[in-house]
């Protein structure tokens, strides 16, 4: 049994909510999990009344809900109230433009307050939400708002002018585009000034009757290659949303509450949007990019309960110093979560070393919607590991091909792996509510995601004897070498135990004698000068940590791995660099320059005999 440790909370903490895992797993029910919502008065269910109007017509009203840290330092406030008032009158905007139920809303804006109001307003009136990173340039945006007829656009006037205004040609299905700081310099037809809207409209609004299954979010994930593959979500999906908060971050209802994703990300809205609303906590929003002492003095200023952040965020954290860390109040943190990539065993000991608190990673996608495996509050923690799977979720590992494609037996039911310590394919038993309910557009592909009664998740996993899982990637991105099947997050984290190394990116590159040969690319810790004595030393200590068959034989160093803007490493760029391939769909980077940077020291970079 590989060793953990136990979360220790701050004194006058409350206790967790989930102790006992093994009672909770046996008697949890999907049935009694929704009756802790409330549902609509006549009926149904739809996500803004379980998030907002509940609250607003109880004692919550005045509570805050949100708290917006401006770039410019102002902070601005939503309580339950106004969140309400100001999401109604969004709802009766789209009304008055004649925006259906089933029509897709776009928003194209930073972590602005209109934008939560446009998520939540949209959900109201049962229009589809779907948010895009504000980064993103004009090909991902063209492609998304037409894959998705997008019918409804929330943006700035520069990024209008910069990113849209060019494409409006292309988008006939874009009838409005609502402008958060409209200032007239923009006269294009169909272009509105969002201020002026919703000053003019009522802050009342019932809601309609929604049924569960009623289409609600729309979230795109890229593909290997070609184009993103819009994930449909429905208003039952907020029930997931509500229980994984309540076991996997621990929410209680006096919890302040910061979750870094951008909204424009499938965590930003499940769970920096949704789950802690319906948790009725107060939610921080930092307009802000990283920068590592702000996020520290946020942590103390707000007196932030329950943090929710990144893999990569923490590496930065970490490249930033244990003196800056110890010398933050950061006494009021009771738990710390972390989705989005493995991360990997010494990060989560640093969190328990340096911040006071290990980190809880968890795993889940935008297809599931919501978190499916995680560690808790109460429970042992195994470093490295995803944890168990959220009570009433039930997760299997299905055997693999020599393409890593899942085996099926003759009925087409996928074939379980039960020993322990073995690799499979993840699988989740399909039917929880935040299941996506298609892609959007692409029925065979959706179909394809599933076999037997089981979505099959494409990423690869192990599991322990205690029922804990172990990432080990995806199916395309597991390295073979001399009869090896190599996982890279083991080779990555082998790589940045290392105490020069801050992350490390793993690929196999094709070998004529060994199938593949594993290359390493590192991001070097600040103020470390890459040198042949360092590259000799990593590969030494690979060969000490992993042996010699599965340490990398070639590693270049790099100042910034690729990215998408959830903070992924993007291995599949790493390796169609690295044999000339074309890149397929590269719109969900963060920073597109890196790939030819990578590219050049690649070239560059000598191997190891």
């Amino acid at each position: 049994m590989r060793s953990g440790l136990i979360e220790k909370r701050p004194g006058g903490s409350p206790p967790p909510n989930l102790v006992d895992y093994d009672h909770e797993r046996a008697n949890f029910d999907w049935s009694a999990a929704e009756r802790r919502l409330s549902g609509l008065p006549g009926g149904g269910m739809n996500i803004a009344h379980e998030a907002v109007q509940r609250h607003a017509d109880g004692p919550l009203t005045d509570k805050v809900a949100l708290r917006f840290l401006r770039r410019s330092g102002h902070v601005e406030e939503l309580t339950y109230g106004a969140l309400a008032a100001e999401s109604s009158r969004f709802a009766n905007v789209l009304a008055g433009l004649g925006v259906g139920a089933g029509e897709r809303v776009f928003s194209l804006t930073g972590r602005l307050p209109e934008l939560y109001v446009a998520v939540l307003g949209s959900l109201r009136c049962r229009a589809v939400f779907c948010p895009l990173f504000s980064a993103f340039g004009p090909e991902p945006i063209h492609q998304r708002l037409h894959a998705g007829n997008g019918h409804v656009l929330v943006t700035t006037s520069a990024l209008y002018r910069k990113r849209v205004a060019g494409l409006r040609d292309r988008l006939p299905e874009l009838e409005h585009v609502l402008l958060v700081d409209a200032d007239g310099s923009v006269a294009d037809e169909g272009v509105h000034d969002l201020r002026a809207l919703l000053a003019d409209a009522s802050p009342e609004h019932a809601i309609p009757d929604t049924e569960p299954e009623d289409p609600a979010l729309l979230h795109f994930t890229s593909g290997s290659t070609g184009s993103p593959k819009g994930a449909l979500h429905v208003h039952k999906a907020v029930v997931a949303h509500h229980m994984t908060g309540w076991y996997a971050l621990d929410l209680h209802p006096d919890d302040v509450y910061w979750c870094t994703a951008d909204p424009g990300w499938v965590t930003g809205t499940s769970y920096g949007i949704i789950a802690p609303l319906t948790h009725g906590v107060t939610s921080i929003v930092d307009e802000g990019d990283f920068d590592a002492t702000r996020w520290y003095r946020i942590l103390a200023k707000q007196q932030v309960d329950v943090w929710y952040t990144a893999p990569t965020a923490i590496r930065m954290l970490m490249r930033a110093g244990d003196d800056l860390a110890r010398s933050a109040d950061l006494d009021r943190v009771r738990f710390v979560a972390s989705v989005g990539e493995p991360l990997n065993p010494d990060a989560v000991l640093w969190g328990a070393d340096v911040l006071g608190h290990p980190i809880h990673d968890n795993w889940w996608q935008t297809e599931t919607g919501g978190i499916m495996i995680a560690n808790y509050a109460a429970c042992d923690i195994r470093p490295g590991s995803m944890g168990r799977p959220i009570p009433g979720i039930d997760v299997a590992l299905v055997a693999v091909d020599d393409r890593n494609e899942p085996v099926l037996d003759e009925q087409g039911a996928p074939v379980v792996v039960e020993a322990a310590d073995q690799e499979g394919m993840l699988a989740i038993r399909a039917g929880w509510p935040s299941m996506f309910r298609a892609y959007l557009h692409d029925d065979e592909r959706y179909a394809r995601c599933f076999a037997g009664g089981w979505y099959l998740s494409g990423d690869l996993a192990s599991r322990d004897a205690d029922g804990y899982y172990w990432f080990v990637g995806r199916a395309d991105d597991v390295i073979k070498t001399s009869g090896h099947l190599v996982g890279p997050f083991e080779v990555e984290s082998a790589l940045a135990e290392h105490p020069s190394v801050v992350e490390a990116a793993v690929i196999g590159i094709p070998d004529e004698v060994a199938g593949n040969r594993i290359k390493a690319f590192v991001t070097l810790v600040s103020g470390v000068e890459w040198t042949e004595e360092l590259r000799r030393e990593l590969v030494g200590h690979a060969r000490r940590r992993l042996g010699p068959a599965v340490a990398p034989r070639e590693i270049v160093p790099h100042p910034q791995l690729p990215k998408t803007r959830s903070g992924k490493i993007m291995r599949r760029l790493l390796r169609d660099v690295a044999e000339g391939r074309n890149l397929g769909d590269t719109t969900t980077l963060a920073d597109a320059s890196v790939v030819d940077e990578i590219r050049k020291r690649a070239d560059d970079a000598p191997s190891e005999d």
